[in-house]
């Protein structure tokens, strides 16, 4: 069973051919053997699955349940779930157990989805590689030797080993597309405000968008329209109805007009990954895609733009994990600005304090404008690039990293090249478009992904251009040796 798509497992609990209870069993049981190799889990809720999926079964004999009853996903732990562990894997959250629910996770429950447990991820969602985690490094089931990417790396980890038919993943610069790219899946990050925020423990309020992680298009689709819609409860939130994502899958690619941005090709982009994504774009133009040569200058002030923005935001949301407020308190402290220096100083790890004094220093008085105000004008520009490109295009393509997954520990001490690793997919955060990453290939054993970015609101078009390509290609059905 661990071997079909959400769609198909779907098909197969309407038609009586398992039990939602089988199927979650099965998938704990691939838990427990494989993922001591992988460590993609911080916490797995086998007995609240187990309940959730006889629940399940119940509304299927009952013949109210809805497309996805039964199906079992898991959740970044970057999401609160009401009476269990949400650590955002950081030791300063390591005991918090949330009392509520995000929007996303009731909105899953409420379709009788089963979680099998809390995915594992950069430390408050600040990494490219799972490596900044407090409960240690996620491997990639490629090669245990590599990162998965970050910060969504449990999420793409569990998937891509058939620990989880889908997972539910954030992205604030790359953090859903870069993993799913480097684990070889389907990644997609929504238009911002398409899918609340609520109860999403935030790092970088303007930029942070929760999106599906899955095998194919079609399983993302299917995600998707469960997650996506209005919260009132999210001032960020787009009031905008929700059309059915899978109804244009198939829609004919004939006309689509490609844009393939020359920043996106240039200097810094391995020979071998360039390769894998111009014979992508060979099958589009076979699918009767037209492909145009586009630019957007403003890429390279992506980058700098993006490390002034999300830090200053961090360090702002970050502030109430104080030990008084939130979060790990040290022992007894001397006075209250020793439980403060204390207990911040122990709860966090490297990566996040280097953020949080970038973004203080950002914020402070004297620096403002010449920081965090230029960037703010920078982003502006980057932007409007984006909008003159989908004057003369349908989507944008281009490579979702410059490499393949590199290895752990290849980049920990060098955080300026872990930052590069986003290079293609930071702008489309600060733009706020949707955009999504799908396996294209491999080299040297290891996945590449293709980025395709689309206009506000049109994630029916990416996820249909993607899709149609996965029908014309096998990349997205690869299985991770000793895994499948």
């Amino acid at each position: 069973m661990h071997t079909k798509t959400i769609a198909e497992l779907a098909a197969g609990l309407k038609a009586g051919e398992f039990t939602s209870e089988e199927l979650t069993k099965a998938f704990l049981e691939r838990i427990k053997a494989h993922d001591g190799r992988l460590n993609s889990y911080i916490t797995v809720t086998g007995e609240l699955a187990l309940a959730q999926a006889r629940a399940a079964d119940a509304r299927i004999a009952a013949g109210t349940a809805g497309p996805l009853t039964g199906v079992p996903i898991a959740h970044k732990d970057i999401f609160c779930t009401d009476g269990v562990r949400t650590s955002c894997a950081s030791r300063m959250l390591d005991p918090f157990i949330a009392p509520y629910d995000a929007t996303v996770v009731r909105r899953f429950k409420e379709a009788g989805v089963v979680m099998l447990g809390k995915t594992n991820m950069d430390e408050f969602a600040m990494g490219s590689s799972n490596e900044t985690s407090f409960y240690g490094p996620v491997k990639n089931p490629w090669d245990l030797k590599a990162v998965p990417g970050g910060s969504s790396g449990g999420s793409a980890a569990a998937v891509a080993a058939r620990l989880a038919p889908g997972a539910t993943g954030t992205d604030t610069g790359g953090s859903i597309r870069q993993p799913a790219a480097l684990c070889g899946i389907t990644g997609l990050k929504p238009t911002y405000g398409r899918v609340s925020r609520y109860g999403m423990i935030a790092f970088a309020s303007s930029l942070d968008q929760a999106g599906p992680m899955a095998r194919t298009a079609e399983d993302c689709a299917l995600l998707l329209g469960v997650m996506a819609g209005f919260d009132e409860r999210d001032s960020t939130s787009v009031e905008r109805d929700v059309p059915d994502y899978s109804a244009g899958l198939n829609n004919d690619l004939k006309g689509l007009k490609i844009g393939l941005p020359k920043e996106y090709f240039g200097e810094g982009l391995e020979a071998a990954v360039a390769s894998t994504i111009e014979a992508a774009i060979e099958e589009y133009k076979k699918l009767g895609a037209e492909v145009v040569a586009i630019s957007l200058p403003n890429t390279h002030l992506a980058v700098p733009t993006y490390y002034v923005v999300a830090p200053a935001e961090c360090s702002s949301n970050l502030s109430r994990m104080d030990g008084v407020r939130f979060g790990h308190r040290c022992e007894n402290p001397k006075d209250l600005e020793d439980l403060y220096k204390r207990s911040r100083g122990e709860g966090f790890g490297a990566e996040v304090k280097r953020r949080i004094m970038v973004g203080t220093y950002a914020l402070s008085s004297g620096y403002y404008d010449a920081y965090y105000l230029k960037a703010q004008q920078l982003r502006q520009l980057i932007s409007n690039d984006f909008k003159k490109a989908f004057e003369q295009v349908d989507v944008i393509m281009g490579p979702t990293t410059p490499t393949p997954a590199f290895n752990l520990g290849e980049k920990a001490d060098d955080p300026v090249a872990m930052y590069l690793a986003d290079i293609y997919t930071i702008a489309v955060n600060l733009a706020g478009l949707p955009g999504m990453s799908v396996p294209a290939g491999l080299v040297n054993g290891r996945p590449v992904g293709l980025q395709i970015i689309g206009n506000y609101f049109d994630e029916a078009r990416l996820l249909n251009v993607a899709h149609k390509y996965q029908q014309a290609t096998d990349w997205h059905s690869r299985d991770p040796e000793g895994f499948n």
